[in-house]
This record gives C-alpha cells, sequence and structure tokens, in this order.
C-alpha cells in the first residue's frame, strides 16, 4: 500500500513537473491552480470524516460525534469510530434522565413510567398509565409515581394465572356466611343472605341471620301497670320486630323508630309514669331492648338525635372484618368510653353497634332509694345516709349480647348535676339499676375519680348508670338535743301561757289581742308537731303528715303576723282603735295557708316529706310553697312598720300629741318589730338548716331563735303590757287572799270548835253531859 502511494506522488510529480506545477496544483492555460483533492477522490477520508481541501492539499477531520482511531490520521477510510459521549466524566444529561448512546451522538431518556413535559426541554413527568384500560373488567387501576397497580373489585380476584379478574362464589368458599338459618345466593361481584321465618340479619344482607324475639316488647305483661303510653310503645316496637323477621319487610326503619321512641319517652317522663321501681325497670329494659332493635337498622355511622326528655349517640360499623380500636360516646350529661372488640364480643355477625343514651328529667322513686340506702348502709356500716342522683341516668347498650362479665371495663364520665367536692360529709357513688332488686346498686362498679364537676366510673357489665350523691348527716351532740327539747318545751310553756292570757284575759280584749291569740296557737300547734314528729320518717304517710301541718301552722303564723302589721298600719295611718272583722281576718290566717297547701299537696304530693326530715323536699324547688309566702309577709310588715314609724314620729312631733295612745301604739309597734326580727330570722336560719350545706352553727342558730320565740312573745305581749300584769297581780292577789281566807276560816273554825261546849253549857245552862 505504501509503496503504490510512493508511486502515484512519483508520477504525479513527474507529470506535473513537466508543466512546471508543484504537487497539489495543476495547468490551466499555462497557469498553476490548486486542485481540489476532496472532489477528485470522494470519501477521502473514509466513513465519518470529512475532507477539508487546503491550497495545494487537503487534510481529513472526524465527524461530531466520532473520533479517531489513531493519533496521525490521515485518509485512508475507516479512520473515525463512533465516540461514547454517556461514558465521560459528567453525562451530557440531567441527573434525572438518562443517556443513552446512538451512532455520532447521545440522547437524554426519562425512567420507565415518565416521560418528557414537551418536546424541547429536559423535564420528566409521570405518565399515568390509568388513563387507557389497562387493567380490565371489574377492577380498579390505582396510578403510582412511574408505575401503576391494578386491584380486584369486591367479590372478585385473580384465579389462576390469568390476569383479569374473576367472580368469587362466596357461597361456596365459606359455608357458615350467613348462619344455619338462612340462605346464601350469589351473585355477580357480591352475595346475599335470606333469612329463615323468625330470623333477621336486621337489613344488612351480607350478615349472618340471628334470632329475633318479639316477646320481650309484650304490651300484655303487667297491663294494669303500664300507662297506656308505654303500651303504645310497646305494640310498636312489637311491630317493627315482627317486620324484621319477615324475610320480604322492609328493614331500614331505624330512624324513624329511632325518632318514635324518643318521643315516646319524651311523653313518659314528662307525665311522671315512672312512679315506682318496678315502672322504673320496665322503662328502661324496654330503652335498652329497643336499642338493641334500632341501632343495627341505622344507615349511619354515626346517628345523633336530642330531645327535651332525652339525648343520644349511636355508632355502627359495618363489614367482612372486624372493627377494632377504641370508641367513645357523648351526650350533654356524660362519655362514654370502650373498645370495639368489648362492643362485638366473641361472636361477629357482620355488623356491630354501640349506643348511649341519657335522661334528663328521670328521677327515681322513693321505694327503689330506700332499697337501695339500706343495702349501701349495710355494706358500709353507715346509717341514716342520704342518697340523691347528682348526675343524670344513661343506659349504655352494645350489640354484644353477654355484657354481665366484661372482661375488659368501660369507663362512663358524668357530669354532676349539682356542682360540689366531696368532704367529709359527702361522697359520689357509681351505682347501675338493678333489675333483680329493683334499686340501685353499686356492685360491679367502681368510681375512677372525681372532682367537683365529674365523676368517673368504671364497670365491668352494662345497663343503665347514675351518681348518686351520698350525705352523711351531722351528728347529733348531747348539746344540741338538750337544747332543742328544753328550748320546745319552754316555747310551748310560754305559749301555752300566752294563750291562756289572750283568751282570759278580759282587759286586753280587742282586735289585736285576737291576733295574738291566733298567733300563739299556730306557734303552740307547729313547735308541738315540730318536736314530735319531724324525725318520722320511719313511716312516708305519717312524715307527709307532719310536713303539711309544719307547713300549715307556721304559714298561718305569718300570716296572723301579717295582719298584726295591717291593724298597726291601720290604728296609726287610718283611725285610732278601728277594728277588723273576723270573719276577714280567718280568712287570711287560715284560709290563705290552707289555699296554699291544697295547691302544693295537687301538684307535687312527693314534696311533703324528705329522707332526712318531715319537712318540705327541696326537689323542684318545692320549698319555694313556703319560703315564697314567707318572703311576701315579711316585705310587707316592713312596710307596714317603716310607714308605722314614719306616722308615729310626725305625731310626736305635733304639738298637742294624745301621748297615751301615742305610747300604747309605739309599744305595740316596737314588739311587733321584734316579733318579726326573731321570727323572719329564725326561718332566714332555717332555709339553710333541711339542706345538705347545712352547719352545725346554723343548727344551734335555729334551735336557739325556734326555742325563744315562745319565750319572746310571752316576755313582749303579755310582761311588758301594763294592763296583762295588772291581771297577773289581780290573780296573784286573789289567789293569795283566797288562800289567806282559806287559812282564817281553817283557823277560826279550830278555835269555834274548841270553844262550842263551853258556850253551849252558858248559853242552855246545861251542864257536861
Amino acid at each position: 500500500m505504501e509503496r503504490k502511494q510512493t508511486l502515484l506522488l512519483g508520477l504525479l510529480l513527474l507529470f506535473g513537473g513537466s508543466h512546471g506545477c508543484q504537487i497539489g496544483f495543476k495547468s490551466n492555460k499555462s497557469i498553476c491552480v490548486d486542485e481540489n483533492e476532496c472532489e477528485m477522490t470522494p470519501n477521502m477520508c473514509g466513513n465519518n470524516a470529512m475532507c477539508i481541501n487546503t491550497n495545494g492539499s487537503y487534510y481529513c477531520n472526524c465527524e461530531n460525534g466520532f473520533r479517531s482511531k489513531t493519533l496521525n490520521f490521515t485518509a485512508t477510510t475507516g479512520q473515525c469510530e463512533d465516540e461514547n459521549e454517556c461514558l465521560g466524566v459528567q453525562s451530557p444529561c440531567p441527573d434525572t434522565l438518562k443517556c443513552i448512546n446512538t451512532i455520532g451522538s447521545f440522547e437524554c431518556l426519562c425512567p420507565t413510567g415518565y416521560g418528557k413535559k414537551t418536546d424541547k426541554n429536559m423535564e420528566c413527568e409521570d405518565v399515568d398509565e390509568c388513563v387507557s384500560s389497562v387493567c380490565g373488567a371489574h377492577s380498579s387501576c390505582i396510578n403510582t409515581p412511574g408505575s401503576f397497580s391494578c386491584t380486584c373489585s369486591a367479590g372478585f380476584q385473580i384465579k389462576n394465572s390469568s390476569e383479569r379478574c374473576e367472580d368469587i362464589d362466596e357461597c361456596k368458599a365459606s359455608a357458615d356466611l350467613c348462619g344455619t338459618h338462612a340462605t346464601c345466593n350469589n351473585s355477580l361481584g357480591s352475595y346475599s343472605c335470606r333469612c329463615d321465618p323468625g330470623y333477621s340479619n336486621y337489613g344488612n344482607n351480607q350478615s349472618k341471620c340471628l334470632e329475633i324475639k318479639c316477646e320481650q316488647f309484650n304490651r300484655e305483661s303487667g297491663l294494669e301497670a303500664t300507662p297506656m303510653k308505654m303500651k303504645s310503645l310497646l305494640s310498636l316496637l312489637k311491630d317493627a320486630c315482627k317486620t324484621l323477621t319477615d324475610p320480604d319487610g322492609d328493614h331500614h326503619k331505624g330512624e324513624v323508630l329511632l325518632e318514635n321512641l324518643f318521643t315516646s319517652t319524651n311523653e313518659l317522663l314528662s307525665d311522671g309514669d315512672i312512679a315506682d321501681g318496678g315502672m322504673l325497670s320496665r322503662f328502661l329494659d324496654a330503652v335498652e331492648n329497643s336499642m338493641r332493635l334500632i341501632g343495627p337498622q341505622l344507615r349511619e355511622p354515626l346517628t345523633r338525635m336530642e330531645t327535651h326528655s332525652t339525648h343520644a349517640e349511636v355508632a355502627v360499623r359495618r363489614g367482612q372484618s372486624r372493627p377494632n380500636g377504641s370508641v367513645s360516646l357523648s351526650t350533654d350529661s356524660a362519655l362514654f368510653n370502650t373498645s370495639w372488640e368489648t362492643v362485638v364480643g366473641e361472636s361477629y355477625p357482620g355488623f356491630a353497634f354501640v349506643a348511649l343514651v341519657s335522661y334528663k328529667d328521670l328521677n327515681s322513686s322513693g321505694d327503689s332509694f330506700n332499697k337501695m340506702s339500706r343495702t349501701l348502709q349495710e355494706e358500709s356500716g353507715e346509717r341514716n345516709i342520704t342518697y340523691r342522683l347528682n348526675a343524670n341516668v344513661v343506659t349504655a347498650v352494645v350489640s354484644n349480647p353477654e355484657t354481665t362479665h366484661l372482661s375488659e371495663p368501660v369507663t362512663l364520665v358524668f357530669k354532676h348535676v349539682q356542682e360540689r367536692a366531696e368532704s367529709k360529709d359527702m361522697t359520689h357513688t357509681c351505682v347501675y339499676w338493678d333489675e333483680t332488686e329493683v334499686a340501685w346498686s353499686g356492685r360491679g362498679c367502681k368510681k375512677a375519680w372525681t372532682n367537683s364537676t365529674h365523676t368517673a366510673c368504671s364497670c365491668t357489665h352494662l345497663s343503665s348508670f347514675a351518681v348518686l350523691m351520698a350525705l352523711y348527716p351531722v351528728k347529733d351532740t348531747f348539746g344540741l338535743v338538750m337544747i332543742t327539747r328544753v328550748g320546745l318545751i319552754l316555747s310551748l310553756v310560754c305559749l301555752l301561757l300566752c294563750i291562756l292570757t289572750f283568751r282570759f284575759c278580759r282587759s286586753i280584749q280587742g282586735t289585736r289581742n285576737s291576733i295574738h291569740l291566733h298567733l300563739s296557737v299556730c306557734l303552740f300547734i307547729a313547735d308541738l308537731v315540730f318536736l314530735c314528729g319531724i324525725s318520722s320518717t320511719h313511716n312516708r304517710v305519717a312524715c307527709s303528715v307532719v310536713a303539711g301541718l309544719l307547713h300549715f301552722f307556721f304559714l298561718a303564723a305569718f300570716c296572723w303576723m301579717l295582719l298584726e302589721g295591717v291593724q298597726l298600719y291601720r290604728m296609726v295611718v287610718l283611725v285610732f282603735h278601728t277594728t277588723i272583722k273576723h270573719l276577714y281576718m280567718y280568712m287570711l290566717g287560715y284560709g290563705v295557708p290552707l289555699l296554699i297547701v291544697i295547691i302544693s299537696a295537687a301538684a307535687y304530693p312527693r314534696g311533703y316529706g324528705t329522707d332526712r326530715h318531715c319537712w318540705l323536699s327541696l326537689k323542684e324547688d318545692f320549698i319555694w310553697s313556703f319560703f315564697a309566702p314567707v318572703c311576701i309577709v315579711i316585705i310587707l310588715n316592713c312596710f307596714f312598720f317603716i310607714v308605722t314609724v314614719w306616722k308615729l314620729a310626725e305625731k310626736f312631733s305635733s304639738l298637742n300629741p294624745d301621748l297615751s295612745n301615742l305610747h300604747k301604739i309605739r309599744s305595740f309597734t316596737v314588739a311587733a318589730v321584734a316579733q318579726l326580727c326573731v321570727l323572719g330570722g329564725m326561718w332566714i336560719f332555717g332555709c339553710f338548716l333541711f339542706q345538705e350545706k347545712g352547719t352545725v352553727v346554723l343548727l344551734y342558730l335555729f334551735t336557739i331563735l325556734n326555742s325563744l320565740q315562745g319565750a319572746l312573745i310571752f316576755f313582749m305581749h303579755c310582761l311588758l303590757s301594763k294592763a296583762v300584769r295588772e291581771e297577773y297581780c289581780n290573780l296573784i292577789n286573789r289567789l293569795r287572799s283566797r288562800k289567806e281566807k282559806k287559812y282564817s276560816e281553817f283557823s277560826s273554825n279550830q278555835s269555834s270548835n274548841s270553844q262550842q261546849p263551853l258556850r253551849s253549857d252558858q248559853n242552855t245552862g246545861e251542864s257536861k253531859i
């Protein structure tokens, strides 16, 4: 090859030289011009190379993307080879792109699943493969960054080596899918359970069929004692229960039934038909069974409903997998915490529910409290403890049929009706309604924590729950008992003296004397009843009678005090010595109190008598049937006495006052004002006496003032009255003179008897016989 090149150059030199032109030039009309070697020999430089002509010569360069195989590049072909740009120290593509070498160049490609946003830029974006039907029928495509996945729809699966989703025959896959009392029907992608008569899956056609017992809503049991509204409710629920057992019935009435249930509950609670423990048991049992019937039929995962008397919250879960985790329900007065494992229990039929119902106006009966009190007193060893509800009663219901012994305790947090922290004389107790004992019981529930506003209870069973406030009575000391008895006896003696004085003392007879007489009679009877019957709480009827008598006679005493204020006003402001007809006085003094007592007893008969005292109940603000009239009397008398004192001051300042009458009226006014202060002040302390917050100091003040009222009336209206003192002196003088007369007669008789024989002898002249 080299020899051929040398020969070629020699020939060119020879011929060129003959014409006189150098190599690389040629003669053109006796002129040497450059010869273009690149045109003379095509592909002079070989493949992938460029021939570049120069003056008298030429040279070769590799094209872009190629490089020379040798260091000295000549015109020989095949000297340029492809250059791999992707193997450089720094890739010509961005880090997010992949470099692909090509013949004479390179290409930047996006990773699999990504594409360039535009043809010109170097940015990649995810390609949504799910836009095209890549997964096929009965499946769902899920796009992921750079890829996608296919998931079969519910009721379908990929069988064998096929990539397509095929229907699952659930009825063959699980023989007990619908239970033993149902027929399983397969359909494309699903199935349904048709229950046998007497069984139901509560409208959840993919759940197991359970036996339905509609006898629990039987309205005939206890027909005479059951209120008509509860009978109607039970009848409605029984019809709904029978509809559930019908395979072709309408099984989606949960919301309607729940509304009907609470409408009937409002009527029962507002009418006070829950009168005793048996009725309370029947009511709470009906609500619990109703929630078991209604809960599985509710369509929403969480249902809330609030009425005037009730507040409920129900959570429902459906599906093939058992729910797990914690669940919490709340109403305006309680919070219920448990777990779905506790709600479901051992068997999961395909649905589960949990419900919390609170009752705003439910008050337990006295019999149930008495039974409960005796039970708790026996357990604690304490006596005379008073219990009252301090939280709304709630019913907790779950779909688990076995709730008598829970493996995991549930928690209920109650909001107190009366905000009060525990102390040595008050504690809170967690209780549930025991249907077998027909009373509240603390078994199976314990207090987790408590403060002034809330109490948390931990219970190992489910039922209807509440929080009771246990009130420990103030221990009666010997001194308090003696002051009470001695003071009341002293008051009774003084009032009896007042009654005898006002009745038989002629010099003070008149309208004011009659008022004082009836005032003393009312206080005498009230104190006597108070002394003998205030603690007769063991007999409910007798205690109610004692409370009614105290209500009447204490109100009558204040009415006669009002009449005294009216009489003083008439004497000073209108005309001196004016009188009031006795008929009018009796109508106000006895008629008004009697009317108040009759109305109060008719409106709230259970308000007479409490578990602590035979007095008016503090519930339903019943105590205001006494304190409201008393406050009115005190306010009116204060007005009358202020006007009286003002008028007396004017008359004393006049030029010619009638001093005798003015002094008399002034003494009457001072006595009446003092009387009002004592009696009114006594009941200011008395209004706190029968409350749970009553202290020993208030007890002593009330007892001392109560014992002094009779003595004070005797002192003011008898001992301070000049006319009465004169009558007392005359009475004492008459008694003394009668005693002296008897003594003188006795003495004269003795002397006359000793001298009579002598006189007989002298007068008759007879000798001793």
